[in-house]
């Protein structure tokens, strides 16, 4: 009898200990690769150290940042060489952008393949901190993510932002294990990179006399207003640093041949005829675009792209290469002249001819592009990557041809849209209805083969900023829903829709926590 009773007790013990695991069990996003908890717990304070160990440092000096923010203290946590706290390292055996979080009931151990990995294992425990008020469970956490890209667009050109808001947007996207910011610099209503060998884009590109009041499909009102603002080269470096810092890579987007009206009002004779145009005011797509029929219009191109992989370490620019209209190269003695000296027989392959001209150039730079799937269009390398962008099926025919793609298709990933069917309280915004539960269940990879799978490089989401003015506008159409892309991103395989309502309202006290604005919808249960 006295044995039955203390297996009867070794067990109910078992199952409350299993059950208080698994009340502790965090609620982290994106969702990690593998959880074991552990009985007891560590208190993170003010106080507490972080001992960096292979030169980890900005990893842990942002963390040390976020945390001083979090508590309010004047200084940030101590980084230390030697002692007791939070011990951050490398070790090769982890995956480059892996991590192990070993949480202990006196010390803490954040072990990456990389720096990289060492701040996605930081960003866990912060979030893990503000979920438990500082009081973590213990627990081993080994995580690493399905895309080596993943990324997030932020269109500066329509509506400009400053320096420290660019800087916000970058610590939003961090805390989501993102690592790529794709950063939209040029169009048609603004050229906003300082390039030291034609002061007039900035001078004259950078800024318009007034900006459309309601609907693009509807031009009818200007606000009256001047509108513009550019980074000057020293603010792009800063910009780019600070990034580095947090695990991200910038990667620039010079718009070419199309949406280059800023471009041509500052310099006309990149246009066919030389016309007189001002910044536009407008949304859309407008017909005047760079000549590709005079050799002025490649120098150009190329001593711009020379200034600008001096400001970018990224691997690949962005050209941009989409919704460039032909009309003006169709009556365009110089467009029609290369075509015929080149043996080119449509107006298609010649945005393909420019397309080759500046990959080859990139390619002496050490560098690779990207571009809009329009690239493809009129022929492109394989050694391009492919932003797929009009369809999942556009990007699915590029891997197929063996083309690296980062998957990035209407409307899903398209963070400009409206959030809920009804629209009510949303303001104005393109168009569309994408809501959180349509990110959530995405699927990248459907509809791709086996072979093609491994040319799908990466996922991103785009947010055009033509109805979003604000700070705030931009944080309120991002938040919540980059929450479900960054799932997508790092956790594909391993979503679970029966859990990611609870994730998500611990989550929310994270956003609050760090003071950034969002979206009520989901919350709400408005679809």
């Amino acid at each position: 009898m006295r044995r039955l009773f203390k297996t009867l007790l070794v067990a109910l013990c078992m199952v409350l200990t299993i059950a208080v695991a698994h009340a502790q069990r965090p609620h982290i996003i994106p969702e990690p690769s593998y959880i074991d908890m552990a009985q007891g717990t560590f208190t993170i304070t003010e106080k507490t150290k972080i001992v960096v160990y292979d030169e980890a440092w900005d990893a842990a000096e942002v963390f040390a940042q976020d945390m001083q923010q979090y508590f309010g203290s004047k200084k940030p946590l101590r980084c230390v060489k030697r002692g007791s706290g939070i011990k951050v390292r490398t070790d090769k055996f982890v995956p480059e952008e892996g991590y192990e979080l070993n949480i202990q009931p006196h010390e803490i151990f954040v072990t990456g393949g990389s720096e990289a990995g060492i701040f996605y294992g930081l960003q866990t425990l912060r979030q893990m901190i503000v979920e438990y008020n500082g009081v973590v469970p213990c627990c081993f956490i080994a995580d690493e993510p399905q895309f080596a890209y993943r990324g997030v667009h932020f269109d500066v050109s329509r509506h400009f932002f400053s320096v420290e808001e660019v800087k916000r947007y970058i610590d939003i996207l961090a805390a989501h294990k993102v690592n790529r910011l794709h950063w939209h610099l040029t169009d048609d209503q603004g050229w906003r990179i300082e390039i030291k060998a034609y002061p007039e884009l900035t001078e004259k590109g950078s800024m318009r006399k007034e900006t459309l009041v309601g609907h693009g499909l509807n031009p009818e009102n200007w606000d009256g207003k001047p509108h513009g603002g550019y980074y000057t080269q020293e603010e792009v470096r800063d910009i780019v640093a600070y990034a580095a810092k947090r695990s991200m890579v910038i990667i620039p987007e010079i718009e070419m041949p199309g949406h280059s009206q800023a471009a041509l009002h500052a310099l006309p004779w990149l246009g066919c005829e030389e016309q007189i145009v001002d910044v536009w005011t407008t949304w859309g797509v407008t017909p005047e675009v760079l000549c590709a029929g005079k050799e002025s219009t490649y120098e150009f191109l190329q001593n711009v792209l020379d200034e600008v992989v001096e400001l970018f370490p990224s691997e690949i620019i962005h050209i941009g290469g989409d919704e460039c209209p032909k009309d003006r190269w169709k009556e365009c003695e110089h467009c029609q002249a290369k075509m015929k000296a080149e043996g080119i027989e449509s107006e298609e392959e010649l945005q393909g001819y420019l397309v080759a001209r500046i990959e080859k150039y990139l390619n002496t730079k050490g560098r690779r592009i990207i571009g809009w799937d329009e690239i493809l269009e009129g022929g492109v390398t394989p050694t391009a990557t492919v932003m797929a962008w009009r369809g999942a099926k556009i990007g699915v025919y590029a891997a197929e041809r063996g083309n690296e793609v980062v998957m990035t298709p209407l409307p899903i990933c398209y963070f400009d849209f409206y959030q809920t069917e009804s629209r009510e309280g949303e303001g104005l915004h393109i168009g569309g209805h994408i809501n959180f539960e349509k990110v959530y269940g995405w699927d990248p990879y459907e509809g791709i083969t086996d072979e093609a799978r491994k040319n799908i490089i990466g996922v991103q989401c785009n947010l055009w900023s033509e109805y979003l003015k604000t700070m705030e506008d931009i944080e309120i159409q991002l938040l919540p829903r980059l929450a479900a892309m960054c799932e997508v991103q790092w956790a594909t395989e391993r979503r679970d829709e029966s859990t990611i309502r609870e994730k998500m309202n611990i989550l929310r006290k994270f956003y609050e926590a760090n003071g950034w604005h969002y979206a009520p919808y989901y919350f709400d249960g408005r679809k």
